[in-house]
């Protein structure tokens, strides 16, 4: 409590008691340190006894005038960091520091000692030092204090991030799995600057403020975390940092980071959820523009394009793109924005490899996927097309034409092969599902059982499909359609893949009233949680028997009045009727 003060030869609680002990008087020792160590203002003392009078204690008085004093003192503090010329201030603050470092223990006095700490730019390393081995003292000070210490200790400044990114990938997973289903409000409804509000981007964006070493380092922990893991949300957060650090304008960093201007310009794109032909052109330069020698930056900028938010972007404006080419007849191969489009969708998903390898190459297209996939996929587009205007011409002279049901093999095969054509495939269903259309999902779904590396089972794709089934909600009384869905698709990867589970439970908790009671019953058996199951699938069980509880009919619903014209005998009638 009273440390340092007898370095600055003012007097503690100790020297009156070492004086109480050895003095003969004590009333008047008590008096003559009080004279000593008081305030020194004369028209005080006359003072004091009026004070008395009124039962104020004398702590009390001077606490109250300490509190002041140091309010003061902090004003002054912030006020010298601002005035006069660099140089001065700073050696009026380092000066400071140094009378006062020795109180940095004292409660009370601590508050000053930070703040002065605060204001410099650089504090003494020898300081630091002796903060850093404090918990209380690192507790204790301001972040600005804080960057200067991590900026020479990465172990201690990962220990700090950590838990940020745990608590980051949580809230995302947390977003996927959410029980709420819908359309309208999914993974990807958030704009981007409503999600560079959350909590960690923000905690971190603090944290660096304006040093480039202390970005350059979370972004390091960013790269191992991905390489480590392979998720994707680290790609996303790479991405919202720097952003964040835009929309703050710390140039220091915006101007240093190679990414930045791409990073800016597939952020509004990702706000429209569209890639223009303006803003395609302006991505183009930037690829184009990574000179002999930097070709490192692709490994910043696949990481970049990785993010889900920017795939799910690039997806979108690519089966948006082939629609448009449908309608204009002409093949991909002669659409330079699709090309674009596949070529960004490519360099993101080789984001992995590519920072795996430290082989710092776009990776090579197949021209297949070009010649072959995106036709392949336009047919199923004509192929609705002629369906729906075949229903609608008269047909007394021919018989009703049948929707197509089968699937090339080369389609399935593609889907399985080739992780781009998978991506788009997969956003084909995505759309066909948005716009109601059974007859194409049931077409296609049997392509997903088997998909390269299980894309079709992934977490984001199951979240945006079960969201866009529920338009198709009607469907689900049809034992075809569920048979299709549920033992064709979900139920194969069920036993091996807990998310999948998961997802499923999140599906039927949602529309359960919607499927057939029969069907339902077999999928309460087949969903059924094993040993092994996780927390997670055990508790959505388990809220999903509670609604299959309440939906049971009563047993006075149950009993069926008896048909009178069959010669049965009489049944007797439940009293509640």
């Amino acid at each position: 409590m009273y440390a340092g003060l007898q370095e600055l030869g003012v007097a503690n609680g100790e020297d009156l008691k070492e004086t109480l002990t050895n003095c003969t008087e004590p009333l008047k020792a008590i008096e003559q340190f009080q004279t000593e160590n008081g305030v020194l203002l004369p028209s005080l003392q006359s003072a004091l006894p009026f004070l008395d009078l009124h039962g104020t204690p004398r702590l009390e008085f001077h606490q109250s005038v300490f509190d002041e004093l140091r309010e003061k003192l902090l004003e002054r503090v912030s006020a010298i960091a601002l005035e006069g010329k660099l140089e001065e201030r700073y050696k009026k603050l380092e000066d400071l520091l140094e009378k006062s470092f020795s109180l940095v223990k004292m409660p009370s006095i601590q508050p000053v000692v930070m703040c002065v700490m605060k204001h410099l730019p650089k504090v003494p390393e020898k300081k630091l030092k002796l903060v850093m081995a404090d918990k209380d003292l690192y507790k204790a000070c301001a972040v600005e204090v804080k960057r200067q210490i991590w900026q020479d200790n990465q172990a201690l400044f990962g220990d700090e991030v950590s838990p940020l990114l745990k608590q980051y990938i949580l809230e995302k997973e947390n977003i996927l799995f959410s029980n709420d289903i819908s359309v309208l409000h999914n993974f990807f409804s958030p704009s981007p600057k409503t999600r560079r509000q959350g909590e960690v981007v923000q905690k971190l964006t603090q944290m660096i403020g304006k040093n480039v070493k202390l970005y350059d380092m979370v972004l390091q922990f960013l790269r191992t975390l991905f390489l480590r893991t392979r998720n994707v949300h680290y790609c996303t957060l790479r991405a919202e940092l720097l952003m964040s650090l835009h929309d703050l304008e710390v140039n220091e960093i915006c101007n240093v980071d190679p990414c930045h201007k791409f990073t800016w310009c597939l952020d509004a794109c990702i706000r429209e959820k569209f890639v223009d032909n303006k803003r395609a052109r302006e991505l183009q330069g930037f690829l184009d523009g990574v000179k002999k020698g930097q070709e490192q930056v692709l490994g910043d900028l696949s990481m970049i394009l990785c993010d889900p938010f920017a795939i799910n972007t690039l997806a979108l404006s690519t089966i948006r793109h082939l629609q448009d080419l449908v309608g204009q007849d002409t093949l991909p191969r002669e659409s330079p924005d699709l090309l674009l489009l596949l070529r960004m969708l490519s360099l993101g998903q080789g984001a992995w490899d590519m920072i795996d390898s430290q082989v710092f190459k776009e990776p090579k297209m197949e021209a297949e996927l070009i010649t072959k996939f995106l036709p392949m996929l336009m047919s199923f587009v004509v192929d609705d097309h002629t369906f729906n205007v075949d229903q609608k011409l008269p047909s007394e002279e021919k018989g009703p034409i049948p929707y197509p049901s089968t699937i090339p093999e080369a389609y399935t095969k593609f889907l399985q092969e080739n992780r781009i054509a998978c991506e788009i495939g997969l956003y084909y269903i995505l759309h066909i599902t948005k716009q109601r259309n059974k007859n194409a999902f049931l077409r296609l779904l049997p392509a997903l059982v088997e998909t390269f590396s299980d894309l079709a089972f992934g977490d984001i794709f199951l979240h945006l499909l079960t969201g866009n089934l529920t338009l198709l909600g009607d469907e689900f009384a049809l034992e075809e359609f569920c048979t299709s869905l549920f033992d064709g698709f979900f139920l194969t990867a069920c036993s091996r893949k807990e998310n999948v589970h998961r997802h499923v439970l999140r599906l039927l908790l949602h529309l359960h009233h919607k499927v057939a009671p029969a069907k339902l019953e077999s999928l309460q058996k087949a969903l059924e949680p094993t040993k092994q199951s996780g927390e997670a699938v055990k508790e959505l069980y388990n809220q999903l028997t509670e609604k299959l509880e309440l939906r049971k009919p009563s047993p006075a619903e149950v009993t069926e009045t008896p048909s009178m014209e069959l010669p049965l005998p009489t049944v007797p009638t439940p009293a509640s009727r």
